[in-house]
């Protein structure tokens, strides 16, 4: 390995894993990382683990550093399997390590690994010597599991938050000013928009507690992807906006199509977005994926969703692209769905009949066209783009 250094004493010994491509669903097209910290004092502590199958791995790095016999703490920010599934691994070389977690941590690591460890619940505010560094935990619940807590490095300022402002994003590189910003901050919006987005009024709370705690944070160190250096309030600026509901004057198309009907109807409601002057993004299912989809409707105004009827009901794209939506819950948006069909409909009355259970913000009517759209189908689509860029206008 070579050598990573956030500051003396606290390096990286997590791992790259190059070839994950999905994520429980998420595309994961740069792959990801599974970042952990070893911090040298007169005591040791390892922050975090990584996925089991990296697990000798990580051990090997911990070797090049020290014997982990000498860990003497181990800090389980989130018992999530990708961070922890490594730590039976760990636990048997560091004999005597005591494992540092939140109580909900501590109920979570019981449950998928027994109960054969030395566990020592923290709450906010508690803080564990080292030597000349001092670790200050904050307890963070629901960002993203019950369990999960940040770990913050008093003395170099650095917060270790686990999941939080992280990226899947494979490199060699472990810093964000070594990085192309774009790239960087393309993954960190995809990251939040497909894993945080229906956290949003909790991620503004916490970041307002950590603001009025007085946390000075020179570093973040998240546990996927690269670590925020030159300048982290950049990174807490992006999540203030996206779980603040900031967006633009922007519509995101998502459908998919049989035999061209339904792309004939997207493409007319597309020309009518665009001729209020409203940014638009085209996005057919089986071309694209879930995941872009999402992340292009994190900062826009209106979604309008386009399915042919199959079987009664919506097309399996579809039916598969509404349910990961209405499970991150995309919040202030406008909603307009459209859809055709041959000898019966459904397809448009079952997306409403889901949105509407889902709390979104319904525009109405809709357009469903039997078999092939014809010139007056065509302009209702594009009066239906019309009316929904002038409505997110207004």
């Amino acid at each position: 390995m070579n050598k990573v250094s956030l500051a003396e004493g606290i390096n990286w010994v997590g791992v790259v894993d190059w070839n994950i491509r999905d994520f429980h669903g998420y595309v994961t097209r740069r792959g990801t990382t599974y970042n952990a910290y070893l911090i040298s004092e007169e005591k040791t502590a390892l922050v975090d683990t990584v996925k089991h199958m990296f697990s000798s791995e990580l051990l090997r790095n911990i070797c090049e550093i020290m014997d982990p016999e000498r860990i003497d703490y181990i800090i389980v920010n989130h018992v999530e399997r990708d961070h922890s599934s490594s730590l039976p691994v760990i636990a048997k070389y560091a004999k005597n390590a005591t494992i540092i977690t939140s109580q909900r941590g501590k109920d979570a690591i019981i449950e998928h690994y027994g109960s054969d460890f030395k566990i020592q619940p923290v709450k906010t505010g508690e803080e564990l010597k080292l030597g000349k560094r001092t670790l200050r935990f904050v307890e963070a619940p629901m960002l993203h599991w019950p369990d999960s807590m940040f770990t913050y490095v008093v003395e170099d300022k650095i917060l270790m938050p686990n999941d939080a402002f992280g990226q899947h994003l494979a490199s060699v590189q472990r810093f964000d000013d070594e990085i192309d910003e774009h790239v960087l901050m393309e993954e960190a919006k995809t990251y939040y928009a497909n894993i945080l987005m229906p956290l949003a009024p909790l991620i503004t709370r916490k970041i307002q507690e950590v603001v009025q705690m007085g946390i000075p944070i020179a570093m973040i160190a998240p546990s996927h992807g690269i670590i925020w250096r030159s300048d982290p309030s950049k990174i807490i600026k992006a999540y203030s906006d996206w779980s603040a509901g900031v967006s633009k004057n922007k519509v995101v198309i998502v459908y998919d199509t049989m035999w061209g009907s339904t792309d004939k109807m997207a493409r007319a409601i597309a020309k009518g977005v665009a001729s209020q002057g409203v940014d638009i993004k085209l996005l057919k299912l089986r071309a694209a994926n879930r995941t872009e989809a999402m992340t292009e409707i994190l900062d826009a105004k209106a979604v309008i969703v386009g399915s042919p009827t199959l079987n009664n009901g919506m097309f399996p794209t579809l039916g598969s692209f509404l349910t990961y939506a209405t499970g991150l819950k995309p919040k202030d948006k406008v909603w307009g769905f459209f859809g055709s069909y041959g000898w019966g409909g459904g397809a448009v009355r079952g997306m409403t009949e889901m949105a509407r259970k889902a709390g979104f913000e319904v525009h109405e009517p809709g357009v469903e066209v039997k078999y092939i759209p014809d010139q007056e189908d065509l302009k209702k689509c594009f009066e239906l783009g019309q009316q929904i860029a002038a409505r997110i206008k207004a």
